[in-house]
């Protein structure tokens, strides 16, 4: 169910699911729409009536057409075919009859299973402690369906039938929901079940599994033999009609009795009680949701999207979730009380009842289907003190929602808000979204000691992870506070094992996680603040933080208790959630840090410059340098002209450079002195000095008469300002200067600005031509479309994004990340850094259906996720910056788009000041580029997930910053003695060299200026694209990479004509009197060593893959 779908019209039932489900298949894989064939007649008839009402229905109800096609084409898709409901009626009549020839046996003692051990079948449940009582099999009272197959609101793809298998009267004694004698005999009835179905040959392998994770209320899975297996039964061990009394299984009573269980006194049971009185339930249930779906028509459909969208976030499966039985339910409460119309329409009645959970909340104001309950039912304030949240069922004695936690509803509440917020786009998946933090087990069962848990874990059958889960989420709740928005934990999932094996443990399950959706202004910070010293509520302070609460005296005077954290900068920052957990887990529950590990915790390391610090801080100096270099040439005094603006244009001044300048002490003894010009230069026989990285800076000059109109002569003038500005810095300020045509170099606070002085007419000037006739002609050209780039569009996005990294703190961190897996991918010579910002932007900008990221972890995935999954070929990505662009615009873009795809570049990104160029995607990626990169950042994607998903193992987070270099052609090996930037390589070599910078105060420079934007293996790779780029193409990690990979052209082994013209990198053969030219291989490759002599260690040509 994505986004963007193609119409598909589904067949007469005469035609075979498997025929439509594979032309679905084909259809996606040529990827080709195809149209109906219709009559001129047809094509231009008036619409009717019915497509008139159709359509201003779909105007005023779904905001656009192509919503209402989803909605529809999404019930298509997941409502089940008349092939395979014929087949699952076919399948439970076969069962049917099995279960009625189910033969009788002795009557045994309840611990007695020595009648199972022929067949080798276990029983689902584990019978510790012993229990008194007598069991035997007979063949089952009834047999019938129940659940949402019946209802007609089962849906694809995971299709299973309930059945309810009703247990003999005479299986069943009055006492035996006491001291779970109930679940026993309801288990050994399933493995009976089990052992006389195992003999039959149309039925496959058996399963059992469990009710929503509650082990105590295990199920037993049918499936048919052969190879169709997608058909499953579900059969539950109901008791008889009025077996048991409601009443009592009030949450208020026991029915476990602790001198059985523990030996001591007796708390309530509500979460046993309503295990045993919800299998009481099922018919009933049935009856009353029929009674309803039949009082309204759209109530299936209804129903089935709603299990679509609680699916789609992974909230219908496991131990306290919203199934789909909730989900009929609710729509049942929507109708019952009027809150929904009966004529409503499916989409009117999800909206309904999206609106109703998001503005509801069942954990303070539960709600009831029961109109008039008996007077021995629990009321709902009863129904609270015992459970989180309340939806009683219609016999008014069954809390339906028994198992489930305060943070999983608040976790629905959210869903559906966001979803309604973007309603666009309902389908997608958010659990991507969280901080997430794994619980081992075996550590869960001694915090039931350490917190006194035991009635608690009485109640929940031994399950301790169930028992010490609400108040793990309470506490967690407590300390967190602000810091989160949202808190939630996994669903543990549905156990599944064979017939013949022992149920699983509890120590078996999956690590418990807990997911946080942070708050961006208070997730980091070092102070917890608590009450006044002298408050009641300080002692509860003090006795939820222990030892490292302490009185503080602040700033306005107060004295109050408060914990702080240690945080001196972004990246410890970023640890302190971790050490929030881990002190409150270790304290109130004996779980050690050893047991809590961070998913996602090290992704920083691949941007860190330090052991401590992953460039916040580094950045925020350059920024300040920056402003004080701004304000200093704003006050110059002996310019001609005024300055009207200094604008930044380098990543670093919007937080986005990967590695940000540092200011550079350098060791002056390292480099040799050039006399004439007063330089550093490096020395031959020393590694490469450090890289210096010029920061950008645009410096508008006011407008006048006096600047010329001819473009020889503004040069001119822009090249006596930067000698002007060089003199008036080093005069005022003392600033080493070194002024060439192109900007002014200036030495300040250890880092180098380049600044250029702007004109804003230039690039108009650059555009016109005189002709010979005395005409002036206006028309564009590269040089005037690259200025205005560089002194326009530039410092516009530099100061945008500098405002986007003020209202959300990771955005320049995310941005780094990404740029630097794009380069250890070695795709960062193909895409700009302008455009991977944008990108980025756009998860900040446009969300939706999600919150902006807070997190580093989950910022690469999402851009991991938008540059695999996004159709660049059909969709322009419109980056809305500062909330400029309206819908008019949007649509205007797009338009535009379709009518001149074929003209734009492959990726095509449109901002507020560029709607119909993608100035910063115009000389890539390419198609072949852009493909490469998708694949990769899928398979990215899928690694990191994976990972992620099983934080136990000790994975490296590095594994998707390494490139794949099989698909090359040839590998050039670089020394790392002479790449200035190894040391930010993924995996840095053991050996470093000096490289001129000095750990203390550094060798003074005498005025001497520094080694500026040197690197060689830069100034190689474009020598070698100048010389062999109609040949190969070559590919290189800017950030510390120690390989260049070059690929052929496929174009480049042609056989061409033989001209003297076309030479280059060319030898000669003469086939039949006719010469031609072929690339000569082996010159190239060595002309690749000899260009790159003192640098290249070796060339790796990989011949299996062309001839040579």
């Amino acid at each position: 169910s994505q986004s963007r779908r193609r119409r598909v019209d589904i067949p007469n039932t005469a035609q075979s699911e498997d025929d439509v489900e594979s032309s679905m298949e084909a259809s996606k894989k040529d990827n080709v729409l195809r149209p109906l064939k219709m009559s001129k007649g047809d094509l231009y008839k008036a619409p009717t009536v019915e497509e008139l009402n159709q359509l201003k229905e779909a105007e005023s109800l779904f905001h656009c057409s192509l919503l209402k096609m989803q909605m529809e084409e999404l019930l298509k898709e997941v409502a089940l075919s008349e092939r395979r409901k014929k087949l699952l009626d076919s399948f439970v009549e076969e069962i049917n009859d099995l279960l009625q020839s189910v033969p009788e046996t002795p009557v045994v003692e309840l611990t007695d299973v020595s009648w199972l051990e022929d067949s080798a079948i276990d029983v689902p449940f584990t019978m510790v402690p012993e229990v008194n009582g007598k069991f035997h099999m007979e063949p089952p009272a009834s047999v019938d369906l129940i659940g949402s197959y019946p209802l007609g609101t089962c849906i694809k793809p995971r299709v299973t039938v309930d059945l309810a298998v009703t247990i003999p009267p005479n299986v069943l004694h009055p006492m035996d929901g006491i001291n779970q004698r109930y679940p026993r005999k309801r288990a050994l009835y399933l493995a009976g079940l089990a052992q006389h179905l195992a003999s039959s040959p149309e039925v496959g392998p058996l399963h059992f599994s469990c009710l929503h994770g509650n082990r105590l209320r295990p199920v037993l899975l049918v499936t048919p033999s052969g190879k169709d297996s997608s058909v499953t039964l579900r059969i539950h061990a109901i008791p008889p009609p009025d077996f048991l009394k409601p009443s009592r299984f009030h949450p208020q009573k026991n029915n476990i009795r602790t001198d059985w269980f523990t030996e001591r006194t007796e708390p309530s049971t509500p979460h046993y009680n309503s295990t045993v009185l919800g299998d009481h339930l099922p018919r009933p249930h049935l009856q009353f949701l029929t009674a309803h779906s039949d009082q309204c028509p759209a109530f299936r459909d209804a129903v089935a999207l709603l299990k679509v969208w609680l699916r789609q976030r992974e909230l219908d499966q496991g131990t306290g979730c919203f199934g789909g039985f909730l989900a009929a339910m609710l729509m049942a409460y929507l109708l019952s009380t009027h809150k929904v119309g009966k004529t409503m329409n499916a989409y009117q009645l999800l909206r309904n009842a999206l609106h109703f959970l998001a503005s509801t909340d069942l954990t303070k104001s539960g709600i009831t289907l029961a109109k008039n309950p008996d007077s021995k039912a629990p009321s709902l304030p009863e129904f609270h003190s015992a459970f989180q949240v309340v939806f009683v069922d219609p016999s008014g004695h069954l809390n339906m929602c028994a198992d489930m936690t305060a943070c999983t509803y608040k976790q629905i509440q959210y869903e559906a808000s966001q979803s309604l917020q973007f309603w666009d786009d309902p389908t997608l998946d958010i659990t991507s979204a969280y901080y997430t933090y794994y619980t081992n087990m075996p550590k869960l069962q001694a915090s039931c000691k350490k917190l006194s848990l035991l009635g608690s874990l009485m109640d929940h059958s031994g399950n301790y992870v169930l028992a010490v889960l609400p108040f793990t989420l309470s506490l967690l709740q407590r300390g967190l506070g602000q810091r989160i928005r949202l808190l939630v934990h996994s669903l543990p999932k549905d156990p599944e094992w064979s017939v013949y094996s022992e149920p699983p443990k509890h120590k078996d399950q999956p690590p418990l996680s807990f997911g946080m959706l942070l708050n961006p202004e208070q997730c980091f910070s070092v102070l917890e603040r608590g009450p006044p010293a002298d408050s009641p509520e300080a002692a509860e302070f003090r006795q939820l933080w222990g030892s490292l609460s302490e009185l503080r005296r602040f700033q306005d005077g107060a004295i109050t208790e408060a914990v702080l954290w240690p945080g001196s900068s972004t990246c410890e920052k970023r640890k302190i959630l971790l050490k929030i957990i881990t002190h409150l887990l270790e304290l109130h529950a004996d779980i050690p840090n050893s047991s809590v590990l961070f998913v996602g915790g090290r992704v920083h390391e691949v941007i860190k410059l330090r052991k401590e610090s992953t460039g916040e801080e580094e950045s925020l100096k350059v920024v300040q340098s920056f402003d004080d270099l701004s304000r200093k040439l704003w006050q110059l005094e002996g310019l001609p002209l005024s300055i009207t603006s200094v604008q930044g244009a380098h990543p670093a001044l919007r937080y986005t450079q990967v590695f940000p300048p540092e200011p550079a002490k350098l060791e002056s003894s390292f480099f040799k002195k050039e006399k004439t010009l007063n330089a550093l230069l490096p020395q031959d026989w020393k590694a490469c000095p450090h890289y210096i990285n010029p920061v950008k800076v645009i410096c508008h000059m006011e407008g006048s008469g006096k600047w010329p109109n001819e473009r020889l002569a503004i040069r001119h003038i822009k090249a006596a300002f930067h000698l002007r500005l060089g003199e008036l810095l080093k005069q005022q300020h003392d600033y080493m200067c070194q002024a060439t045509p192109a900007h002014l170099d200036v030495w300040k606070d250890g880092l180098l600005f380049r600044i250029q002085v702007a004109y804003h007419r230039e690039p108009q000037v650059l555009r016109e031509k005189v002709t010979p006739e005395g005409l002036l002609i206006v028309r564009d050209n590269p040089e005037a479309q690259a200025l205005e780039v560089e002194t326009q569009h530039k410092p516009f996005l530099t100061s945008t994004l500098h405002g986007l990294q003020q209202q959300h703190p990771c955005f320049g961190a995310v941005c780094r990340l990404a740029k630097r897996w794009l380069g250890a991918q070695l795709f960062m010579g193909e895409i700009g850094e302008d455009a991977v910002d944008l990108l980025v932007a756009f998860l900040f900008l446009q969300p939706a259906p999600f919150t902006p990221p807070s997190s580093l972890q989950v910022g690469l995935l999402r851009f991991l996720h938008l540059l695999s999954s996004f159709d660049w070929r059909i969709n322009p990505l419109v980056v809305n910056l500062n909330g400029k662009l309206t819908a008019s615009d949007c649509t205007e873009i797009k338009n535009h788009f379709i009518a001149s795809r074929e003209s734009l570049p492959v990726m095509f990104i449109a901002t507020p000041n560029d709607h119909k160029a993608s100035i910063w995607t115009k000389t890539g990626p390419s198609v072949p580029v852009l493909q490469r990169m998708v694949t990769v950042a899928a398979e990215s994607l899928h690694v990191l997930e994976a990972q992620f998903a099983q934080p136990s193992q000790n994975h490296d987070i590095r594994v998707v910053f390494r490139p794949p270099l099989e698909a090359y052609d040839v590998l050039i090996h670089l020394k790392t003695k002479q790449v200035p930037l190894a040391a930010q390589a993924v995996d840095p070599s053991p050996i470093t060299f000096p490289r001129g910078i000095s750990k203390g105060e550094g060798g003074s420079l005498g005025g001497a200026f520094p080694v500026m934007d040197f690197d060689p293996v830069k100034l190689y790779l474009s020598e070698l694209r100048d010389a062999f780029g109609d040949l190969a193409l070559f590919f290189y990690d800017p950030f510390g990479g120690k390989v260049i990979a070059v690929l052929w052209k496929p174009k480049a082994f042609e056989q061409q004509p033989f001209k003297t013209s076309l030479m280059n990198g060319r030898k000669v053969e003469v086939v039949n009197e006719v010469a031609t030219t072929a690339p000569n291989v082996e010159a190239i490759v060595e002309d690749f060593r000899i260009m790159g002599e003192g640098l290249v260690e070796n060339v790796e040509p990989r011949t299996e893959k062309w001839v040579v």
